[in-house]
């Protein structure tokens, strides 16, 4: 039984990659600022880590054969200043530093790195019907730039084990994320589009996210791969499916216009504005198989949950 070891836990994607390792037979641990708001269960336990402190227990880091780093403040969470943009960067970096650090400095038998990164990597599409690529050079914008230093974070961990980073496209689930956002305007009977609702969103199913993390570690994979599902589609296509999942036929969408949403959101609205069309061969051809490659499966499965 390995034990993977997961910073940024008990956000969205964390809660439901820990419970899909240990239905795969893994031990988990979970590493947190506040260990003792949890409670551990059987071949589950929570253990401390601070960035700014530099600090993670060693007792937990010593026991791992696998880290997968989740940590990163929300980029929707709050409005881009200045001093937000150095949050979102720095809890992406100073994070897989710290990771590197006790790799390089302390006693361990860590197998393997598998970090978070982003689409953000690519920035808006250029040219219709281009699909982005994992060789292709990072966007000159807040989160190309963010992603970029993201990933040259791990660096020094490179010579020392092996690193991969997952990047993640809009992550669809139940739980939370885009999907629980709509939630409240669908209980009022509104399917909020935002912008004309054609941009193109490169999405993936929580749970073949996690199973790709899984997969990630078995492989093993190294280098970066884009998380997303094969076939990307329009944000209205999206939203309206989930608003008929909600309400069958009552519903009424309604367009937010752009203008309105730049001046709600700021810089930060680029983000739902913008199409990007990423490709999912890389990770097709090591072998995934998506279980919900397209946005009809995905819905189904979300009916279910």
């Amino acid at each position: 039984m390995e034990t993977i070891l997961i910073a940024g836990g008990s956000g969205l994607v964390g809660r439901a990659l820990t419970r899909h390792l240990l239905n795969s037979g893994y031990r988990v641990i979970v590493l947190t600022r506040n260990p003792g708001k949890f409670k551990n269960g059987e071949n589950l336990r929570y253990a401390s880590w601070n960035i700014e402190k530099q600090y993670i227990d060693e007792k937990a880091w010593q026991g791992a054969d696998h880290v997968i780093n989740l940590a990163g403040a929300g980029v929707m969470e709050k409005r881009w200043t200045e001093k937000f943009k150095q949050e979102i960067l720095s809890s992406r970096v100073d994070g897989n530093k710290l990771l590197a650090k006790y790799l390089k400095e302390k006693k361990n038998s860590v197998r393997s790195i598998i970090s978070s990164s982003a689409i953000g990597w690519y920035g808006p599409d250029k040219v219709r019907g281009h699909q982005f690529k994992e060789t292709e050079p990072h966007h000159d914008d807040f989160l190309g730039k963010t992603c970029k230093r993201w990933e040259e974070s791990l660096d020094q961990a490179v010579p020392l084990t092996r690193v991969c980073f997952l990047r993640t496209g809009i992550v669809l689930s139940e739980e939370g994320g885009f999907l629980g956002q709509l939630k409240l305007p669908l209980k009022m009977g509104i399917a909020p589009v935002p912008g004309n609702g054609n941009q193109i969103i490169s999405w993936i199913h929580i749970s073949d996210l996690c199973r790709m993390f899984e997969f990630a570690i078995q492989k093993p994979l190294t280098g970066s791969f884009n998380a997303v599902a094969p076939y990307p589609c329009s944000l209205k296509e999206i939203t309206l499916k989930y608003a008929q999942h909600k309400r069958g036929k009552y519903f009424i969408p309604i367009h937010a216009p752009a203008f309105l949403l730049k001046l709600a959101l700021g810089e930060r609205s680029v983000e739902i504005l913008k199409s990007t069309s990423v490709s999912a061969n890389k990770i097709k051809e090591e072998g995934f198989t998506f279980l919900y490659p397209g946005i009809d499966a995905a819905m189904s499965r979300i009916q279910t949950d």
